[in-house]
């Protein structure tokens, strides 16, 4: 069950908020539809209840907010928008990458992939995908945890006639086993035929909450629109005066002093509100909730949506073992469990029609089921603020769901689409679950490896030149690294591979719906400190072998030998690869953009390190005459085993310019990344 209470965006520039002041509830064993046109606010509230926009008020997932439930995402299964993956990668992967970071076991991915019918796509790349086939990975990677509540942005956007049907089948097979579905639509059709509840937003605004029966059999009928401060009264005398011509005229109370006259003009509206000295604020004609439409195409829009309502109810599932087990789970947790065919709640007028013109075997279906708790019929007088209908409407009416239903062809009461198995999920170690997910990140596209690729063939041909040309160290011979560059090609590798690792989280957000694992989360960030570590290590002992083998084949041993002093000329090398990966990962985390990442690379050397120069070659009362010897005495003190020789190599590497400068720049780079996650902790 979802409770909405107050949710309210924050204020934007001259202009009131998007959204304000949304409450509902989406029950469970139902579909709750938020309906709305362009600008409406239905984005923003899903984005405001999963926490992913700031603003106020609190959603509950079956009694608890997003961010006190453990794991999110084994909750709440998200669709909005289009999958954010990258585009390289390929669908299996994906799925997989998103199976490690919320913890469950790899092969779940082909699971989902069987039962949205992508089996034979597993190994195509998510940009060749079409809408239909995006649309149903999307719907899969909800469905990869085993959620109980499903929220989807206009899941159908852009399908077929046949894709809808697939994917509404879906919803309603979740729905039929307990679970929750919220999604939202524009087309008021496709509320009032798929779901149970619709919620209408207007303006950021709820502006009715209805059962899907009584929707389809008011608020998508011609009607006068009346804003009146005596309300109630004017809506009492129009009822008499109905009741006394012996006209159909239906009275629905709306919020905010609003009344709905369906079966009456703006004339006779407004004659009756002058008769009796009631004040009018608005009167207007309104077709639907989506703006103006012909008289002719609004009635029967409304005749084809109420007859489709009372099929989509009747459409039942068969789960014999996994539905069993889903459910027991489902009710240990502490979640209601529905084992109904029909799966929703509708007004009284269509149970009652459907059950005196089904079929025998649906009859005998909807003996055996049973209702869940809290997903009873209401009748409509037993809403708040009711509308008040007349008798004959409520025959005509009835009159018409009767027909419709004893008309439908048995095809709409074939069996739901399968779901995927029940799951049973035990938290892995946190160290392991955000390491296999930024493994399986790192090799699920080929830019790792193709950089490292680049890097290794202009290292090698940067070597041989300079050899050629002469007057350039052994060292710098061996690592590329020409004088007259501030970085070499290897280390500037390096550190886009580590912008990569948290651009890419920005640029693709693929866990920014999930929660379980955001790129802001420290766990994440030791992984990617871990993943690119290796990484650049990897990446400067294949550079130094390939510009040694090359220079070897080129020139011969000469230029090949390996200089006495390598121990510490290997660790001031390991230790730039590693600076550059790390300054890349936490820039690009900080700043969101692989750009970014790469830029503070490159400052290091060509904006700190004279900084740095400056501060230490400048005038100063006192200098650190004797500094290295007093150091190397303190070290051979307290340091037996011979340890004192690493310790040093690590000092003369950070004494050096470009080390002091990338120790600095770590510093105040993971300083500023642990500010920003505190203060956004804290928010």
């Amino acid at each position: 069950m979802i409770q909405a209470i107050g949710l309210t965006s924050d204020p934007r520039k001259d202009l009131p908020p998007a959204v304000d002041d949304v409450s509902f509830e989406a029950r469970a064993g139902r579909v709750t539809a938020l309906l709305g046109g362009p600008g409406a606010g239905k984005t923003t509230v899903l984005r405001l209840m999963l926490e992913l926009q700031r603003g106020r008020g609190v959603t509950y997932f079956r009694g608890r907010p997003l961010h006190r439930i453990a794991h999110p995402s084994r909750e709440v299964g998200v669709l909005l928008g289009d999958v954010p993956g990258h585009p390289a990668r390929t669908v299996r992967g994906h799925l997989r990458m998103l199976c490690a970071a919320a913890g469950v076991p790899a092969r779940r991915a082909d699971e989902v992939l069987e039962v949205v019918g992508l089996v034979s796509l597993r190994d195509e790349r998510l940009s060749t995908l079409s809408r239909g086939m995006d649309r149903r990975l999307g719907l899969a990677c909800a469905l990869l945890t085993d959620p109980h509540t499903l929220v989807l942005d206009d899941p159908t956007s852009g399908l077929s006639t046949r894709e809808k049907r697939w994917m509404h089948g879906m919803l309603r097979a979740h729905v039929a086993h307990g679970g929750t579905v919220l999604l939202t639509t524009p087309d008021p059709k496709e509320a009032a035929r798929t779901a149970d509840q619709v919620v209408t937003l207007e303006r950021g605004r709820v502006v009715a909450d209805q059962e899907a029966a009584d929707f389809a059999r008011t608020r998508l009928r011609p009607r006068v629109a009346v804003r009146t401060p005596h309300a109630p009264r004017l809506a009492t005398l129009l009822t008499k005066e109905a009741r006394a011509t012996h006209r159909s005229v239906e009275v629905v109370r709306e919020s905010g002093n609003r009344l709905s006259v369906y079966g009456s003009t703006c004339a006779d509206v407004g004659e009756t509100a002058f008769r009796n000295g009631i004040p009018v604020h608005q009167l207007a004609d309104e077709v639907g909730d989506m703006g103006p439409r012909a008289s002719a195409t609004a009635d029967r829009f409304a005749d084809e949506a109420r007859a489709d309502v009372a099929p989509q109810r009747k459409a039942a599932v068969s789960r014999p073992e996994g539905s069993r087990e889903q459910a027991a789970t489902r009710a240990r947790s502490g979640g209601p469990t529905r084992t109904t065919d029909a799966g929703t709640a509708t007004s009284s007028a269509t149970e009652s029609a459907t059950s005196s013109t089904a079929s025998t075997p649906v009859r005998k279906r909807r003996q055996r089921s049973v209702t869940a708790p809290g997903t009873e019929a209401r009748t409509p007088q037993a809403r708040s603020g009711d509308r008040q209908r007349t008798e004959p409407e409520a025959e005509a009416s009835d009159t018409t769901l009767r027909r419709r239903a004893a008309d439908a062809p048995s095809a709409e009461l074939d069996a739901l689409p399968e779901l995927p198995p029940p799951i049973s999920v035990r938290p892995a170690p946190s160290p392991l679950r955000p390491l296999r997910y930024e493994l399986r990140r790192a090799a699920g596209v080929g830019t790792g490896f193709v950089t490292c690729g680049a890097v290794l063939l202009v290292s090698a041909v940067t070597a041989v030149l300079l050899a050629r040309v002469g007057h350039t160290p052994r060292p710098r011979l061996m690592a590329g690294w020409p004088q007259q560059l501030p970085l070499p090609p290897a280390a500037l590798g390096a550190g886009l591979l580590g912008a990569l690792a948290f651009g890419d989280e920005f640029r693709h957000p693929a866990l920014a719906a999930d929660r379980g694992t955001v790129p802001r989360r420290l766990g994440l960030l030791a992984a990617k400190l871990l993943v690119t570590t290796a990484t650049a290590l990897l990446l400067a002992v294949l550079t130094l072998g390939c510009d040694i083998e090359m220079l070897y084949l080129v020139y011969g041993r000469e230029l090949a030998e390996v200089p006495s002093d390598w121990l510490s000329l290997t660790a001031s090398w390991f230790g730039l690869m590693v600076g550059c990966a790390w300054a890349g990962v936490l820039a690009a985390g900080l700043f969101r953009s692989t750009t970014a990442g790469l830029a503070a690379v490159v400052a290091v050397p060509v904006a700190v390190v004279p900084v740095v120069q400056k501060i230490v070659e400048g005038p100063s009362v006192r200098t650190a005459a004797g500094f290295p010897l007093r150091i190397r005495e303190l070290l051979l003190n307290q340091w037996p085993f011979g340890g004192e020789r690493y310790v040093e190599a690590a000092a003369r590497l950070i004494a050096q310019p470009v080390g002091g400068a990338l120790t600095l720049s770590l510093a105040a780079l993971l300083g500023a990344f642990f500010f920003t996650t505190l203060r956004g902790k804290v928010r």
